[in-house]
């Protein structure tokens, strides 16, 4: 195969034009790539989802960054400096994996056993030790390899840096999954690379979305096992998503608005939670099942009034509205079973300031939302946000509603995440 070589660089060949020559082509070329992804928070339905009722999914505006830049030494390298994971491997090592590999251009519903096993032996993993670092690691070697496994294996490093904090319910692994689809597959060309010369971000069109999210919801599979896809669904298209009975319809425009998001730091169990509201569903039918309709029109009534909110002029009533929902959907989940006096005191220093919280995800302590009108003074936020890291508890302000993957020229991401990136 002919390719046009570059003189090299040494005193004789300097004076060389550049020549043609034969020379075997020992890897491909991808391009380089910036990507980010937000991490998602349920805004109401949580728990009542799992009994068929609607859930209103949003976007939260803590982002998970990538940046993968092609090389030419050989090897395939991931940073992962929120989890202190830095690895690298020789193509030859990776290569010697694909013998009867034929890769894996179209996504499929279900995970390539046989790669999957492949993959696990050559990292030494066993089912008990599957810790963060393993499965972030597992998750990028299975997408590097399906995509790229049935040409020549390109040279690259991909490095992440996530404004999430991980195990809180908030979509971190999803965020992750999301911008290593969108990378990957932008970076080999599979999908067109959105950004222009002149454009600081861009986003890309629904089918190439389609594909980013076909192939996060592999990662999540492989992270979690059993996924609903509501995490990486959000990480992919941002704004709200409405979730019922496993089918997830992104809404078209959602108003972007301003929370406060607290981490209580108390562990739990998604699935002892879940449990407990089965049981108290099946020993109190005719209490429980008018709460979990209840929460179901909890959903539905805050679905309109924020569709609402992107076609008329915004009021305080529309507020008035959510704050109301908020709180009631609080009382709710705590009659479920799934509240934490942590999640009852961020409720009630908040509600101090005049704001309104309620648990985002599993409860049993996690993660809540506070609702920011427009209007609420930057001195208010500021104290409450103090009085809660008082508590012990993690604390920011962002927003919900924003957008989902997209591609970044550097000048659009925040200085210290780009210096965090370009160290590797």
């Amino acid at each position: 195969r002919l390719t046009l070589a570059k003189p090299v660089t040494d005193t004789v060949s300097e004076k060389l034009d550049t020549f043609w020559t034969v020379e075997p082509v020992a890897e491909m070329q991808v391009r380089d790539c910036l990507v980010s992804a937000p991490g998602k928070a349920i805004l109401h339905g949580e728990h009542a989802v799992v009994h068929g009722k609607v859930a209103l999914a949003v976007s939260l505006n803590l982002r998970t960054y990538l940046q993968l830049k092609a090389t030419s030494d050989g090897k395939v390298c991931i940073n992962l400096p929120n989890i202190d994971t830095f690895l690298c491997w020789d193509l030859s090592e990776l290569k010697q994996l694909l013998f009867d590999f034929s890769g894996q251009k179209e996504v499929g519903q279900r995970l390539d056993s046989d790669l999957l096993k492949r993959l696990r032996e050559f990292m030494g993993l066993t089912n008990g030790n599957l810790d963060t670092s393993n499965m972030a690691t597992l998750t990028f070697l299975y997408t590097y390899m399906s995509l790229f496994g049935s040409g020549e294996l390109p040279s690259l490093t991909v490095s992440v840096w996530s404004e999430l904090p991980t195990g809180a319910g908030l979509g971190s692994s999803a965020a992750y999954s999301v911008c290593l689809a969108a990378a990957l597959l932008c970076a080999g060309g599979t999908i067109p690379a959105p950004l222009k010369e002149w454009d600081h971000t861009a986003r890309w069109h629904q089918e190439d979305l389609e594909l980013i999210n076909s192939w996060a919801f592999q990662g999540e599979m492989i992270i979690h096992g059993n996924p609903s896809g509501v995490d990486n669904a959000v990480g992919t298209w941002g704004g709200m998503l409405r979730f019922l009975a496993g089918k997830i319809i992104p809404l078209s425009r959602v108003p972007l608005l301003r929370i406060l998001l607290t981490n209580t730091k108390v562990p739990r169990s998604t699935k002892v939670l879940v449990a407990r509201v089965k049981d108290r569903i099946n020993k109190f039918p005719p209490i429980m099942i008018p709460v979990l309709d209840s929460v179901d029109a909890i959903s539905c009534t805050c679905e309109k009034v924020l569709t609402e909110m992107t076609c008329e002029p915004i009021t305080g009533e529309h507020y008035n509205t959510l704050e109301e929902l908020i709180d009631i959907n609080q009382h709710h989940l705590n009659v479920m079973g799934v509240g934490h006096p942590a999640l009852d005191t961020v409720c009630r220093v908040t509600l101090a300031k005049g704001l309104h919280s309620k648990l985002t995800g599993a409860g049993g302590g996690g993660c809540s939302i506070t609702l920011l009108r427009p209007e609420t003074d930057s001195v208010i936020i500021q104290s409450t946000v103090q009085d809660l890291k008082d508590c012990g508890f993690d604390c920011w302000e962002t927003s919900i509603g924003g957008p989902g993957v997209q591609q970044h020229s550097p000048f659009s991401v925040k200085e210290e995440i780009l210096e965090i990136l370009n160290r590797y």
